[in-house]
This record gives structure tokens, sequence and C-alpha cells, in this order.
């Protein structure tokens, strides 16, 4: 075989494919001293048949080797959801890792180009690990420090990789990054008690471990109300809920986790986290190791990182403009101050969603990190 040859090797499913595939990133990011392993353990949930959104979706995946080594990979999702609510013809390019080599990402990029044509669409767009309700976005500013739990991370020399295969930008997600000491807390509750006052059918209540499962059909009925208008927006069903509840049930943290109701429905939804990353970082990825004696403190409940990063903050249409989105924030960080936490990421938001961006500032907020949805025609 001549050197430097480049194969591409397309593989299933299977569980001994799929650790081939995410082991690819080990050699991407053995220096790199930001990235965090995700939980070997966790993430492969996402690639077996027990992910509901293969029950509307379809995903390929390939590794590149060079010279017998595997230096890349990426997969082509096919979501029959997102195409027919966004009225699109498109597939997602996801998990995208590849070394610093323009020839190993554009024979990648190859693969899922003639794949999307083969299944006859229009459209690549990406990344996203595997929807707009997962891992999504290349990051593209704010390369200095350690990403936020459930956020994604990669060189910066991705970005020259996407752009040379033809990709332009479809939308940037926004993170925002906020020193809970700075957070003018008093305001907030003042603002928060006012609108308790003008609002009394309003009722806010933490939803706990205990009460999870009774509460999902809220978090549900709100999330797919409030987003629905968002770009890429993709409903979430009951099983797609119940398994990335399932997912994330062990590292709840009481007290950050809010619903917002009416006597008829519920109309708001808040889910903050601890930044379980500062503590999973030198795990590598796997639990079984004898570092796991560091996270087992955060994992049984007995101390906490010292940050948390707000995933979702949002309220069903008729009741926005009302303060219900401070009085959830203003709660959750009773709870940060409570356990400790010196910083707050929220993220991620859509560039051109106004209202939340200038929420946040109010909160202290400061945008600190960029994340770039790519797009190209077949």
């Amino acid at each position: 075989m001549p050197a430097n040859t480049i194969e591409i090797v397309p593989l299933s499913r299977d569980e001994q494919n799929v650790l081939r595939f995410l082991k690819v990133s080990y050699g991407i990011y053995r220096d790199d001293p930001y990235w965090v392993a995700p939980l070997l353990m966790d993430l492969k949930k996402v690639f077996t048949d027990k992910n509901p959104l293969f029950k509307h979706a379809e995903m390929a995946l390939w590794v590149a080797t060079r010279n017998g080594q595997d230096v890349g990979r990426i997969a082509g999702i096919l979501d029959q959801t997102h195409n027919r609510t966004q009225k699109n013809s498109a597939v997602f390019f996801g998990f995208f890792e590849c070394v610093d080599d323009r020839e190993v990402s554009r024979r990648l990029f190859q693969e899922v180009m003639n794949w999307a044509r083969k299944k006859g669409m229009k459209r690549v767009l990406g990344p996203m690990n595997p929807t707009t309700n997962d891992e999504c976005g290349l990051l593209v500013e704010g390369f200095d420090s350690m990403p936020a739990f459930m956020m994604t991370y990669n060189p910066r020399y991705y970005v020259d990789l996407v752009v040379a295969e033809g990709f332009r930008k479809a939308k940037d997600l926004l993170a925002f990054h906020m020193d809970v000491a700075q957070c003018p807390l008093e305001r907030l509750a003042r603002i928060a008690e006012k609108t308790r006052r003008r609002h009394p059918e309003l009722t806010f209540t933490p939803i706990r471990r205990a009460t999870l499962t009774r509460d999902l059909a809220k978090v549900k009925e709100v999330y797919n109300a409030a987003w629905q208008e968002n770009w890429g927006f993709v409903p979430m069903t009951d099983d797609e809920i119940d398994f990335m509840a399932g997912r994330l049930k062990p590292l709840l943290l009481e007290g950050l986790i809010w619903v917002a109701e009416t006597p008829a429905e519920p109309v708001g939804f808040m889910l903050a986290m601890p930044d379980y990353n500062l503590a999973l970082q030198p795990l590598r990825g796997r639990l079984f190791t004898p570092k796991l004696l560091g996270f087992l403190p955060c994992l049984l409940g007995w101390k906490y990182p010292s940050r948390c990063r707000v995933i979702t903050l949002g309220v069903k249409e008729k009741y926005r403009n009302r303060g219900l989105e401070a009085v959830m924030l203003t709660e959750g960080f009773k709870t940060g101050f409570k356990v400790g936490f010196k910083d707050a990421e929220a993220s991620w938001v859509l560039e051109d969603n106004v209202r939340m961006c200038r929420l946040l500032e109010v909160f202290g907020g400061k945008m600190y990190k960029t994340y770039r949805l790519y797009e190209r025609e077949v």
C-alpha cells in the first residue's frame, strides 16, 4: 500500500464498531488541555436502537484511516421529523473529528455528500450530534477554556476544514458566561416578586427526582410549544423525552429545574445542571478508573462543581414578557448560591433571539463562546 494512503471505512452501529468510531477522538485531543472526553458508556446509548431517534431517523458512520491508523470520523443523519417539520430536504453531518489534513476531511465529507444524494436530499447541515435537541454546532470563538457540560468542543482548525468543503454559515449559537458573585440578585428578586404579585395565578414549582416521571408530560408540552417557532426546532416525542431524562436523572440537582404553571396548563420551563465537565475531565471518558473517586462526591450529591449550565429556558408565547423567565432564573441562582457555584453558563442561545440575549445581560451575562452551524447544497 502506498505511503500516506487514506481509506474510508463504513461502520455499522454495533457495539464494537461504535466504540471504534468514538475512540477516534482520543487521538485528536491527546494533548489538548480543554477537551473533556464524553462518558463512553453513556454516549454509546445514542447509537443503539434503544434511542427512539431511530424510529424516525437513520444514521451512517464512517472512519478515515491513514496508513492503517484511524485519523477521522463522520456520521450522516437523515431525520425525517426534521425534514417534515422544517419543510426541508436535508441530511445532517455529525460527530465529526479529524486530524489537520484537508485530504482526510474532504474524503469524509464526500461520503456524507454521496450518501445524501443517494437518499434524494438536497442539502447538508451540521454539525448535529445527532440533532438540534442534542449537542450541536462547531466552536468558532472561545477556544481558551473548557466546554460546559453537554456542549461541543473542537480544535480551531476544524473551521478551516469545514469551510474548505464549501460550507457556509447557517446560524450561530451563543454561550453566555455569568459571574455568580456579580449577579444583581437583589434587583432580580425584586423583579421576580413583582411578577408574582402581578400574576398570582402563576405557580413556580421545582421538579424533583421523585416527581420527574410525573412532570415529564409538563416538560414536553412546554418544550414543544415554547420553541416551535425557533430556527431548526424539531419537537421531541414522549419516548425521546423519556430517553433523555433517563440519561440525565442521576445528575439532576433539585432547585435548578423549574416549571411555571397556571391552573390550566404548564407555561414555562427551566433546566440547569451543575457543570460536571469540571469533574469528568480526569476520567477520560471511563467511569471504571481510580480517578472515579474524584467524581463520586458529585454523583452522590455530597459536593458540586463550581460552575453550572443553564441548558433550557422557555415560556409559551402568550405568557412571554411577564417576567416568568426572571423568576425561574432567580430561583435557580438562589440554589446556586447555596451550593457554592461561582460561575454559570447559559447556552446555547440563537444569535437572533434578542429578547433572551438581553435578559441574560440583565443577569450579568457576557457572550464568550460562539458555535456555528454550517450548510451547503449537495
